[in-house]
């Protein structure tokens, strides 16, 4: 696929063994538009991005099956703030700022708006995927949902999820499945789809409606905020006791 693409081309900063886009949230917003508008024309193929955190870090260790999803994703930006920082004790190219999904998607949908681009909105619960098209929509008025989808399906329904996004042209599919499900699907599905941007984004149309509480301001350019959100929510606690330390100690063994 990729002989053929004409998609826009970043530098990467190997951490964790993920090869990450030295890349800004505007940056990848603009790189977003000029390969959805090579997919308009039939110059580009959908382009497979992943966020990587700590959770994605540790899983790339201890999951085979992520671990091969990874490596065939296109690009890979900073999610995990942690990553920024350590890319500074590495050689070479440091990573300009974290570009967190859930700040992302706002980025993005700016530039939508501006381009006339089309999202699609997979994943999450029902009310709670409505929800976040309903804010997006709110928030940025020129913005197209092309259409949505929760993300409670079965295998056997995941060709006609497939055959309805492409019916409605969307440029950019949103897929907020978590991982690894969620990069599992957009590899496997990318052959059949028409879309401009495959972005996994996790859980983020629950940041997106209010349903989870960003960190404040202080704690996020800190490169805290997993903390406030291990301390705000039981699930993400485990989660992030688990594999944070388990991905920081991959990380800086790398760089040592």
């Amino acid at each position: 696929m990729g002989a053929r693409n004409q998609w826009v081309d970043f530098e990467t900063v190997t951490l964790g063994g993920h090869r990450i886009a030295a890349a800004s949230r505007a940056d990848l917003a603009a790189a977003m538009a000029a390969d959805c508008r090579g997919a308009r024309t039939g110059a580009n193929w959908p382009r497979l991005v992943f966020d990587v955190n700590g959770q994605g870090v540790s899983l790339y260790h201890s999951d085979p099956v992520y671990r091969a999803a990874v490596d065939a994703a296109d690009l890979i930006h900073a999610d995990g703030g942690f990553l920024v920082g350590l890319s500074r004790f590495g050689r070479g190219r440091r990573l300009p700022e974290r570009t967190a999904t859930t700040d992302l998607i706002h980025d993005c949908a700016r530039v939508a708006e501006a381009e006339g681009l089309r999202f699609y909105l997979l994943g999450g619960e029902e009310d709670v995927n409505a929800g976040a098209a309903r804010e997006l929509q709110r928030l940025y008025p020129r913005l197209v949902i092309a259409g949505r989808r929760h993300g409670f399906f079965s295998p056997d329904d995941e060709l006609e999820i497939i055959a309805e996004i492409n019916r409605t042209k969307a440029d950019v599919l949103f897929v907020g499945l978590g991982k690894p499900k969620e990069q599992v699907f957009s590899i496997k599905w990318r052959p059949l789809l028409t879309c401009g941007w495959i972005v996994t984004c996790g859980g983020c149309y629950n940041y997106i409606t209010g349903a989870y509480a960003r960190a404040p301001q202080l704690m996020q350019r800190l490169g805290f905020e997993w903390l406030f959100r291990a301390f705000t929510s039981r699930r993400l606690f485990w989660r992030y006791l688990t594999t944070n330390p388990h991905a920081l100690w991959v990380t800086l063994r790398g760089l040592l």
